[in-house]
């Protein structure tokens, strides 16, 4: 058992620029590293980043349903034990990560119940990792609502053109508006082409070059991590991970464990 404050790394940013598939490489360059282990949280209820790890999803926190919490606690088992316990069965456990999927409510239930368990979720189980790479919807809703907790670091990914960055403006602004200035807040750029420097809305933390390695596991259903380590967007994500590392062993090494 690890038992340590985990370094934390919130992805988000407009829809259909990549977080996922960068959540995914970004956890497959942790493993790789040896900072082990990681807990990926797919906190979209449209979750598909056991599809970008390549695993098998059985059971979501939105399937989960309130009533079970009220009536099938065993005698003598504290409620938050018993969450925990149904929290476990619900994680995909593989070879240095595991996965915690939100998912989405059954039926016609609105997310308030989902959320509430993934917030619980996150403070129960976050101590037994040494990273949280956290695939956030698009927007700022779990990050508003305090759902995931606050972030060591959020990375806005955006693609290279105007409406992208003019997105990851949005975010930034919203973050700090909702009280959150103490955490960095970094742009990492998917897809980049080499185009004009001038739309970058501020200097970018990484770049991720256009990898057609990528889109063809993409297009083929493939899990990108499938794709050999010496394509031009895994190697990249690796640098990415050397950095975050190296800021995770600063805040070890200068701030006491929480």
């Amino acid at each position: 058992m690890v038992r340590v404050r985990p370094f934390s790394i919130a992805l988000s940013g407009k829809g259909g620029t990549g977080k996922t598939t960068l959540s995914a490489l970004l956890v497959r360059a942790l493993v790789d590293a040896g900072r082990t282990p990681v807990l990926a949280v797919d906190a979209d209820p449209n979750a598909n980043l056991h599809e970008a790890l390549g695993v098998q999803l059985h059971e979501t926190l939105g399937c989960m349903r309130e009533t079970e919490f009220r009536r099938n606690i065993p005698p003598g088992m504290a409620r938050n034990d018993y969450i925990e316990l149904c929290f476990r069965r619900a994680l995909v456990e593989e070879k240095g990560f595991d996965l915690v999927a939100m998912g989405r409510p059954e039926g016609s239930g609105c997310y308030c119940f989902a959320n509430d368990l993934l917030k619980t979720c996150m403070t129960l189980l976050r101590r037994d990792y040494r990273f949280i790479v956290i695939d956030n919807e698009a927007g700022m809703e779990h990050l508003s609502r305090g759902t995931i907790g606050q972030p060591d670091i959020i990375v806005i990914l955006s693609d290279p053109g105007t409406r992208g960055m003019r997105t990851a403006v949005r975010i930034r602004d919203m973050a700090r508006s909702l009280g959150l200035s103490p955490v960095p807040v970094f742009l990492v750029i998917n897809r980049f082409k080499g185009t004009d420097a001038s739309v970058i809305a501020w200097e970018p933390f990484a770049l991720i070059p256009e990898d057609p390695e990528i889109e063809a596991a993409e297009i083929s259903g493939l899990p990108v991590g499938s794709v050999k380590e010496g394509s031009v967007a895994r190697k990249a994500v690796s640098r990415l991970a050397e950095q975050i590392i190296a800021m995770a062993e600063e805040r070890a090494g200068n701030r006491p464990d929480r």
